[in-house]
């Protein structure tokens, strides 16, 4: 037991080890499995192919609430990134949680929309074969972003049939998936591609979207050794319904599901290349990203600019390369087993353009700020596992990043270099109760780097007036007591109580459509993950957490609490498989009131919404019906209060609450056929 509960440890930290030769694969349907025995704490996990393919969702990034307590919302248009929300943070589109595919790092730094910026509509669900995560910062594996948590999807090496499915739905939704295998030689080849359009329920925009996926994988396997190399191509484009001010509503100048700007959106595309190659002792990853942006948005209407409106372009564009290696080591002493993963990586961000421009409908009335900008990153770090008896077991971390910056500004005093580094600790202790129970303990600490541009900055390019900058690299450190029981195809539950403080939050501040470093900040709060089965055909779901956000410091005119912060959420989910070809699947989701101020003087309303799906599945075919927002819930998909201006107001603008409203009820369905 206490070799395998190590060996385990391992395939979650690097989860494509489990791929790999004189290992046994094992696919995990879904995050019901047992993990007793498989994980360093409470809030580790893995979701399988079987759980995503169950659950109806509105957007790609939706993927990532199959994280328990993580919520996934948007406050503008289909195509740009989500909007994340876990353990009492507002992650805008990716602080402080990091997210990689395969290996191959997701969030960005110093993005033109925001800090950490991750973007998963590349993604197509159907070719993920599973999700590791981790909450909190105790795995050395998890560097830059990871205060919060991480997840690393893994894509499949092969399809198990090929296949072709097509999507239809309201307000002009279509959706193809084909994917197939080819034989080349002894080595294997997996092909496939997504095209989807919309244009969304909005009164006077069309979203029109059009986005593009394609996939192309290599496997090739030896008698030790796998490789894979792998292409991804993404290119999309939409127009966008904006976060609206309540007063316009509630004057009737628009309609719920109306919009001040019209001329809003964008388009982005990613195209990488990766490579993957492992034995038993070596795993290597190496990738070439390129990444670009073009966003047009405006949150405060006519504040800045009464004539022509605050509308403005932040744009990115940028190539990333870089790659890790990784080597394991096994040894005994007396009864104790020790087991070493020794690791390097490196990154570097070739940003060609990084800028801010003011416009008015997409064109161009000047330049706010234009940068390029190189950031250089390189970690090594160092983890431990050992096997003290064969009911306990422990951990012990060390990591290193060092990270880099140049910043080439279309202002001079607003150009220049610095650098940084940081050291953090991990450590962690799990005891086996029985076959049913296991109890954690871990602690860590970990970090989020800055925005380049803020490291150096100089003059405020917006007002002129000097300003200070902020440390390039930020602490975070955080611990967790944790249970975990399961009693296979009966029940499985885990529960942990948890903290976090970070020495300067990344806040988003709607009114500027960016983030900005913080006071110092600490969160407390329990989460409860439960797993039931009623029958071997008929499964719940209930995941709760709870979370107490405070800022460590005062600031004068400011309060405590922290802009954004989600105290509670909650899901429920009831699977049924009727029969043989039968089955359904009902989720409800619940978010608690947002704090909107410092003073907490202002708050959200709570969110509810259901979605159900009907699945009718043969050998070859498969159909089925979803229903999204079942209820047709009228809830907010999220709320900022901050000040606006609309046509006639005073010119210091109105305080009021902006909110982006949740679709309404929608159907869609889908058909497949397996070949």
């Amino acid at each position: 037991m206490k070799y395998l509960v190590s060996c385990c440890s391992l395939l979650l930290a690097c989860p494509t080890l489990a791929d790999g030769p004189h290992i046994e694969r094992v696919v995990v349907f879904g995050k019901q499995s047992d993990l007793i025995g498989e994980s360093i704490s409470a809030s580790e996990g893995v979701i399988g192919a079987g759980d995503i393919a169950q659950r109806p969702l509105l957007r790609a990034g939706e993927i990532l609430e199959f994280v328990p307590g993580m919520v996934v919302t948007q406050h503008s248009g289909s195509g740009k990134a989500n909007q994340y929300f876990l353990r009492g943070f507002n992650l805008d589109h990716g602080t402080d949680f990091s997210i990689t595919l395969d290996g191959m790092p997701v969030n960005m730094r110093t993005h033109g929309h925001g800090q950490g910026y991750s973007d998963l509509n590349f993604i197509t669900p159907e070719f993920i074969q599973q999700i590791n995560y981790q909450k909190g910062p105790y795995r050395a594996t998890q560097g830059d972003f990871s205060v919060a948590g991480a997840a690393n999807f893994a894509l499949v090496s092969s399809f198990a049939k090929p296949f072709a499915k097509l999507e239809v739905g309201e307000n002009g939704y279509l959706r193809t998936v084909a994917a197939t295998n080819i034989a080349v030689g002894d080595d294997s080849l997996a092909l496939g591609g997504e095209w989807q359009q919309y244009d969304g329920p909005w009164t006077d925009i069309n979203e029109d979207i059009g986005k593009a996926s394609v996939f192309a994988r290599y496997r090739k396997a030896t008698s030790d050794s796998v490789l894979h190399v792998t292409l991804l191509g993404y290119d999309n484009q939409w127009d966008a319904a904006d976060q609206i001010p309540l007063r316009a509503v509630q004057q009737g100048l628009i309609d719920e599901l109306g919009s001040i700007d019209n001329t809003l959106g964008g388009d982005s595309s990613r195209y990488s290349l990766s490579l993957n190659w492992q034995n038993a002792d070596w795993l290597v990853n190496a990738y070439a990203v390129s990444s670009r942006l073009n966003l047009f948005s405006n949150f405060t209407y006519y504040l800045e600019n009464p004539e022509r409106g605050d509308q403005f372009e932040q744009v990115d564009e940028r190539t990333l390369y870089g790659g890790s290696v990784s080597r394991f080591y096994s040894a005994s002493v007396g009864d104790t087993h020790f087991h070493l993963i020794a690791g390097l990586e490196t990154r570097f961000d070739d940003i060609r353009e990084v800028g801010l421009y003011a416009t008015d409908q997409r064109e161009r009335l000047g330049t706010v700020r234009r940068d390029s900008v190189n950031e250089y990153s390189v970690a090594g770090f160092l983890q431990l596992d050992a096997d003290l008896t064969d009911n306990l077991t422990a951990h012990a971390d060390i990591r290193h990043d060092y990270l880099a910056v140049d910043v080439n500004s279309d202002n001079e005093q607003n150009s220049g270099d610095d650098s940084d580094h940081i050291t953090s600790l991990k450590a962690g202790i799990s005891y086996i109760i029985n076959d049913a129970w296991q109890a954690y303990f871990n602690a860590g600490q970990s970090f989020h780097s800055n925005d380049a541009r803020g490291a150096v900055i100089r003059i405020d390019p917006a007002s002129g007036e000097v300003t200070n900058p902020v440390d390039l690299l930020v602490r975070g450190e955080g611990a967790e007591i944790g249970l975990r029981v399961a009693r296979y195809r009966y029940y499985n539950a885990s529960l942990s109580l948890w903290y976090l403080n970070n020495d300067s939050e990344l806040v988003f501040v709607g009114d500027a459509g960016n983030t900005e470093a913080s006071r110092a900040s600490q969160r407390r709060g329990v989460e409860l993950s439960v797993y039931y089965w009623f029958t071997a055909n008929l499964t719940t779901d209930l995941e709760l957490a709870w979370t107490d956000s405070q800022y460590r410091e005062d600031e004068e005119g400011e309060g405590r609490h922290i802009e954004g912060s989600l105290p509670v959420v909650a899901s429920l989910g009831l699977n049924w498989q009727m029969n043989d070809d039968w089955r359904s699947d009902v989720r409800l989701r619940y978010f608690g009131k947002r704090t909107l101020d410092s003073f907490k003087t202002h708050q959200s309303e709570t969110f509810t919404v259901v979605n159900a799906s009907l699945v009718y599945e043969t050998s070859q075919w498969q159909t089925s019906l979803s229903v999204l927002n079942l209820f047709d819930s009228n809830d907010h998909d999220i709320d900022y209060w901050y000040a606006s201006r609309l046509p006639g107001e005073p010119t210091q603008g109105t305080d009021d609450l902006h909110y982006h409203p949740i679709e309404p009820r929608t159907l869609r369905a889908a058909v497949s056929y397996a070949f």
